[in-house]
């Protein structure tokens, strides 16, 4: 049951990054404005607007990796740091509590699909 219970994970986080890219491909202004810090677009070497189609983009990639199986471990990896840097220049807002829910089931899908080895590096010898 336990693999049942990571694929359904996966195929749910996959369908929510899938579904968050189209959303900001649909109004990447809305998007950008409504919920980046003043601060954090000022730092963007790109104009707010095609940063916002890079970040749909990168949320489809993540999610599609997500949907297939392949690379989940490197899907999670990238998702979650995608998420920690998402929650650093949105601030606390309407969507903060959706993107904590993500990042926590990112780190466990990560967790589960990792490479030992990934792993290894972290054991005391």
């Amino acid at each position: 049951m336990r693999v049942l219970g990571f694929h359904i994970l996966r195929v749910g986080v996959a369908v929510t990054f899938i579904w968050i890219g189209i959303l900001i491909l649909k109004a990447p202004e809305l998007w950008g404005t409504g919920f980046i810090a003043p601060w954090a677009a000022g730092l963007l070497p790109v104009p707010l607007r095609e940063a916002m189609i890079g970040t749909a983009v990168l949320d489809i990639m993540i999610g599609v990796l997500f949907l297939s199986g392949v690379l989940t471990w490197l899907a999670a990896a990238v998702g979650s740091i995608h998420l920690i840097i998402v929650l650093t220049v949105s601030g606390i807002n309407e969507i903060t509590v959706r993107d904590v829910g993500l990042l926590a089931a990112t780190l466990a899908l990560f967790t589960s699909a990792a490479p030992e080895r990934f792993f290894r590096l972290f054991k005391k010898s």
